[in-house]
């Protein structure tokens, strides 16, 4: 009964009322999306450097190196030798080396050369098809296959870099072998084909670009005309070609992500490879706590400004409550002389409190999903990177609801304890 008239009291004046879960509601949803920001942010980020201890590439930033070689978000610091890299590959302190080579993309999803410890690395299986083991077959993750709409046995050609308006390698077409099994790690996102199909992509381009005289001599052509040129020059490459191993020498490519089997490695070489080549190595677990650091920062601050939100939210609804109290409190007289205990009186204004609170803080973890679900669309364009919504984190968003619901008991109190305070007949004579 007492819960009734309370929702009916909250409800006396609306916009009172829209106006205090408006703005509980808007504190909540920004520490909701926090909340799950930051659970699946370092999930997300740790789990991809599971097994890498340090990642071997060319002298420049320490953390572009991580992001680009580990994560796939930024570009590379450049190239290194193939040949020098070996060196290290082969120390008897490394238990397991991946070598990564860049350079293409298709249709914005880059185009990764590496070796099948890259797919045991995130426990990604061969969901259909077989795994490259020809020059320029290619196994897709499942996040690239279903967004793409790809299937094995389908054949594309890759744009140069990273940007899918890059310049169109037309010289050779990669096809499709396999499919891997989703993992929710990068791998999801990238296509994977071995090392020598870049090197061999490129050299061929590289030459083109070196006799542009014999480029240019040649005949313009329709675009049928052009797809069969460019059949007949896949089948000519395929007849009087030799597909390049990787045992090739000088060659390059851009990182190696590498595992010790002694820990004192991960300390020493950083210095050793600084001072002995030009290569330099960089530790992942170093790199990305200076990023959480750095990405906790903005997180604070956006979460002292939900808590000053939450804070003016129990404000209002204090106001609220008061200024009702002095306009009811004839009718609280009326209820105690038919009966209503002071204890009623005051169970009926924190009631009312509590519902408010409970109301905006069920709003605000809906609109906090909303807004998550924004966010992540967002990352999964422009960093490949993609946030469950739905997840719920059951500690601290319990807590989140009792802390708002005690901002409502606090906000209650005053209001509730004049409410108890009453005096009827004193009230009454001045009615």
């Amino acid at each position: 009964m007492i819960a009734k008239l309370a929702w009916r009291n909250i409800w006396f004046k609306p916009l009172n009322t829209l106006l205090s879960i408006i703005l509980l509601a808007s504190s909540v949803a920004i520490i909701t999306v926090l909340i799950l920001l930051q659970k699946q942010f370092e999930e997300k980020f740790s789990s991809n450097i599971d097994g890498v201890d340090l990642v071997l590439g060319a002298q420049g930033s320490p953390m572009q190196l991580i992001l680009s070689s580990v994560y796939h978000i930024d570009n590379p610091t450049g190239n290194i030798s193939n040949d020098s890299a070996k060196v290290w590959m082969n120390h008897p302190f490394i238990e397991k080396a991946i070598p990564l080579a860049f350079g293409d993309n298709y249709r914005g999803f880059k185009i990764v050369g590496t070796n099948s410890d890259y797919l045991d690395k995130y426990k990604a299986k061969i969901a259909k098809g077989k795994l490259f083991d020809k020059n320029f077959e290619v196994v897709v993750g499942s996040e690239v296959a279903q967004k793409l709409t790809l299937k094995v046995g389908d054949t594309f050609f890759g744009s140069h870099g990273d940007a899918a308006e890059g310049e169109v390698h037309d010289h050779y077409a990669y096809k499709i072998s396999g499919i891997a099994s989703p993992t929710g790690s990068v791998i999801d996102n990238l296509i994977l084909c071995n090392i020598p199909s870049v090197w061999q992509m490129h050299g061929t381009h590289e030459e083109d670009a070196e006799n542009p005289e014999q480029a240019s001599t040649e005949p313009s052509r329709s675009e049928e005309d052009e797809h069969f040129h460019t059949e007949a020059c896949n089948h000519d490459h395929e007849q009087h070609e030799t597909d390049m191993t990787l045992n090739e020498p000088n060659m390059e490519i851009t990182a190696v992500l590498l595992k010790f089997r002694n820990k004192m490695g991960i300390v020493m070489w950083p210095r050793i490879i600084a001072q002995n080549t030009k290569m330099q190595a960089a530790s992942p677990a170093i790199e990305i706590n200076r990023l959480f650091s750095l990405f906790g920062i903005g997180l604070k601050a956006l979460e002292y400004l939900a808590y000053a939100i939450m804070l003016i939210s129990g404000i209002s609804i204090f106001i609220a409550l008061y200024n009702r109290l002095k306009e009811r409190k004839y009718e609280f007289a009326l209820m105690r002389i038919n009966g209503a205990s002071r204890l009623q009186l005051l169970s009926l204004i924190l009631i009312e409190s509590l519902i408010l609170c409970f109301v905006g803080f069920l709003f605000g973890t809906i609109f906090g999903r909303f807004a998550l679900g924004f966010i992540s669309n967002s990352a999964e364009d422009d960093f490949k990177m993609t946030f469950n919504p739905m997840e719920i984190v059951w500690q601290k968003e319990t807590m989140l609801l009792v802390a708002t619901l005690v901002v409502g008991i606090i906000a209650a109190l005053i209001p509730a304890i004049k409410a108890y305070q009453l005096n009827i007949s004193k009230t009454l004579a001045n009615a």
